[in-house]
C-alpha cells in the first residue's frame, strides 16, 4: 500500500476537490446547464445571443489591430491571433449565448432523452441563438464599416484579415469548421473543472489554437464576411453560401456530431 502525504485538514479538503472527477459527473453538470438553457425565455436567449455576436466581433477588431501594425511575415500570425482570443474571453466569461457552445450543452439532454419534445426544444434554442449571433455580427460589421469608429489604418488591418478569411472555398470552411467546433465543445467540457485563472488560460489556449490554425468559426467568421459585404468587397450570397453556412455545418459536425457524441458514448453505461 502506497504511503500518503501528511496533510492537514484544509489541505485534504483541497485534495478531495481536485481528485479525478468521474466523467459521468462532468456529463451531468453540463447536462443540467443545458437544461437550464433550454428552459430560458426566448427574449433572454435572443438578447444574450445578440450581445455575444457583438462581443465576439472584438476578436476581429483585436486581431485586425495587431495585423495593421505588424509586418506581413509568417511569424506575425503567432501574435495577431492573440487578439483573436479577446472576443471569446468576453463571451464565455460573461456567460453570453454563443452558438458553438450550444453544440454540446443542450445536446446532452437530447442524447439522454431523444424525444420529439427535446428535439423541438433544441431546435428552438439553436434557431434563436444562431440568428441572434448573426444579428449581433451584422450590427458590429455595419458600425465598423459605416460608423468610422476606428482609425483608417486600423480598419485596413480588419479588412486584411477579413479578406484572408473570405479566400477559403465553401468546402474549406466546412472542413476547417470541424476542428473548430470540436475544440469549442471540448472547451465547454473542460471549463467546469477550472478555477478562475485556469478558466481564462484555457479559453485563451483553445481559441488561440483555433485562430492560429486558420480554422473557421461561424460566428467570428460571420463578422469578417459581413465587414466585406458592407464594404462592397463581397456579395451577400457568396458570404452566406460560401462562408457562413459551410462553417456552420462544420462547427455542428465537430461539436455535436463528433465531440458530444463521443462524450455521451463514454458515459452511457454509467448513467
Amino acid at each position: 500500500m502506497s504511503k500518503e502525504a501528511d496533510l492537514d485538514h484544509s489541505e485534504q479538503v483541497q485534495v478531495n476537490a481536485y481528485e479525478n472527477v468521474p466523467t459521468s459527473v462532468i456529463f451531468e453538470a453540463i447536462r443540467r446547464e443545458g437544461e437550464h438553457e433550454l428552459l430560458r425565455p426566448a427574449s433572454a436567449l435572443w438578447w444574450s445571443g445578440v450581445a455575444a455576436g457583438l462581443a465576439i466581433s472584438t476578436s476581429v477588431l483585436a486581431k485586425g489591430f495587431l495585423a495593421s501594425v505588424l509586418p506581413h511575415s509568417d511569424w506575425a500570425a503567432a501574435i495577431t491571433n492573440l487578439g483573436y482570443t479577446i472576443g471569446f474571453l468576453i463571451v464565455i466569461l460573461a456567460r453570453m449565448q454563443l452558438f458553438t457552445e450550444n453544440t454540446i450543452t443542450p445536446i446532452l439532454p437530447l442524447f439522454l432523452e431523444p424525444t420529439r419534445h427535446n428535439f423541438a426544444r433544441t431546435a428552438r434554442l439553436w434557431g434563436i441563438v444562431f440568428t441572434a449571433n448573426l444579428v449581433g455580427c451584422l450590427v458590429a460589421a455595419l458600425v465598423l464599416v459605416h460608423g468610422h469608429i476606428v482609425p483608417d489604418a486600423r480598419f485596413e488591418g480588419i479588412l486584411a484579415i477579413s479578406r484572408h478569411y473570405a479566400e477559403a472555398t465553401a468546402f474549406q470552411h466546412f472542413a476547417w469548421g470541424i476542428p473548430a467546433g470540436f475544440l469549442i465543445a471540448a472547451l465547454v467540457w473542460i471549463l467546469p473543472r477550472m478555477e478562475d485563472a485556469g478558466e481564462v488560460l484555457m479559453i485563451v489556449i483553445v481559441t488561440y489554437i483555433i485562430g492560429l490554425g486558420g480554422m473557421s468559426h461561424v460566428v467570428a467568421g460571420s463578422t469578417e464576411l459581413l465587414v466585406l459585404v458592407f464594404n462592397g468587397d463581397l456579395g451577400l450570397l457568396p458570404a452566406v453560401f460560401n462562408g457562413i453556412l459551410p462553417a456552420l455545418a462544420g462547427n455542428v459536425l465537430g461539436g455535436t456530431g463528433i465531440f458530444a457524441a463521443l462524450t455521451y458514448a463514454q458515459v452511457r453505461e454509467e448513467i
